[in-house]
């Protein structure tokens, strides 16, 4: 399903809400409640939107300090659409804000195989005029200043992708949301009915959203059935040419491995991909793996030989918070028409939440129809975000 803003003419307003002014409070201060607050008010919508704590927190999946954003998604052209859309409004973002937040570095996938997730990927982003290369592993040493291709069969190249200052970009869109006029409540809400409890106070408004990442099945443990894990990412000390946005974002796709160029001096980023424990995002702590770690320092010694011995110099873990086929969620309360559950975005919220902000104002205005693919129950099979690894 395209959102009616996606189509040529499309129109994010219905008839039915010009005569007054509609109100939603949104709870959840991440990159996918964030973003639709600031799509709300910008649209003219009463908006309230609630954190527990300080929009872009490190407790948080969207409280890291960089997220790769590109279009690849196999033959999913619906997620493919999304992330490019959202591109551009990050971009429009930077511009409206005078801060940068987008990184164009590129993203190079490796693949041992040419055919399959890489193929389809491939073809999506042909048909929809974004902009994608296909290199052989000898033609990709130049995107990086090491590099070994051995056993890899092709790199899928999209040189308008890149990273995306995270941590910043929550911050700066939930500000551009305020600054328009959405009300900010800190404090920890509770559902009750169609309100939202904070504090004692109770909130009311046409629509409720609950966009809480890692906390929302604890909100709705009856409904929401997600998988929180602790997914764990390593900083090496690499020399000056290993910065981004001179060297792209990658990711190798069979092998559950993807980084990022030095942003900021943080340090080349390294991250086994492959799902890590359960996690409990207000108790348990944010202690790298040193497995893990081992995991990275190898790779990088397989494909990056010139960072075999490069020293750790930071660490970061966070909460993921997934659905079983790794689609989003997005869909209505069973009992509550006008209370909407969103979430199960972790490792894919920034490169989607402004365009799936739209998506959801089309929900909440009655232009766009659930998407079954995104529902709390059953869901039809195929698609969903992540890897082969991660779906179970």
């Amino acid at each position: 399903m395209i959102p009616a803003s996606w189509r040529p003419g499309g129109s994010r307003t219905g008839a039915r809400w010009r005569s007054r002014l509609a109100s939603a409070v949104v709870v959840g201060g991440g990159v996918f409640g964030a973003s639709l607050a600031h799509r709300l008010v910008s649209s003219g919508w009463d908006v309230t939107l609630v954190e527990q704590y300080a929009p872009g927190h490190v407790r948080a999946a969207s409280g890291g300090e960089s997220r790769l954003i590109r279009c690849s998604h196999g033959a999913a052209d619906w997620y493919t659409r999304s992330a490019w859309r959202a591109l551009e409004l990050w971009k429009e973002l930077e511009r409206e804000s005078g801060t940068e937040l987008f990184v164009p570095s590129g993203v190079a996938w490796f693949f041992r195989n040419s055919q399959g997730w890489g193929a389809e990927s491939e073809r999506v982003l042909r048909e929809q005029g974004i902009p994608v290369e296909r290199l052989s592993p000898q033609e990709a040493e130049r995107l990086f200043p090491s590099f070994a291709g051995e056993g890899l069969a092709s790199v899928l190249y999209e040189p308008e992708a890149g990273v995306l200052r995270a941590r910043d970009a929550t911050r700066v869109i939930s500000e551009q949301a305020i600054a328009r006029g959405a009300q900010f409540v800190a404090g920890a809400a509770a559902p009750d009915g169609e309100s939202v409890v904070v504090g004692g106070e109770r909130l009311e408004a046409d629509h409720v959203v609950w966009a809480c990442g890692a906390w929302l099945a604890q909100l709705f443990p009856d409904l929401v059935d997600l998988r929180v894990t602790r997914q764990d990412v390593y900083f090496f000390g690499a020399p000056p040419e290993w910065q981004a946005p001179s060297v792209p974002g990658w990711v190798d796709f069979e092998g559950g491995v993807y980084g990022i160029g030095d942003l900021d001096g943080r340090g080349f980023k390294a991250s086994p991909d492959r799902e890590g424990p359960a996690f409990d995002p207000d108790s348990d702590d944010r202690v790298a793996s040193d497995d893990k770690e081992r995991e990275a320092r190898e790779y990088l010694a397989l494909r990056f030989p010139a960072l075999a011995d490069a020293p750790l110099v930071g660490t970061r873990s966070c909460p993921y918070s997934l659905t079983a086929d790794t689609n989003f969620l997005i869909a209505p309360h069973p009992e509550h028409e006008r209370v909407w559950l969103l979430g199960g975005g972790s490792g894919h919220g920034f490169k989607h939440g402004p365009a799936l902000a739209e998506y959801v104002q089309g929900l909440l205005e009655g232009a766009e129809s659930p998407d079954p693919s995104f529902a709390l129950g059953p869901r039809p099979p195929g698609g969903g975000l992540r890897a082969p690894w991660i779906e179970t």
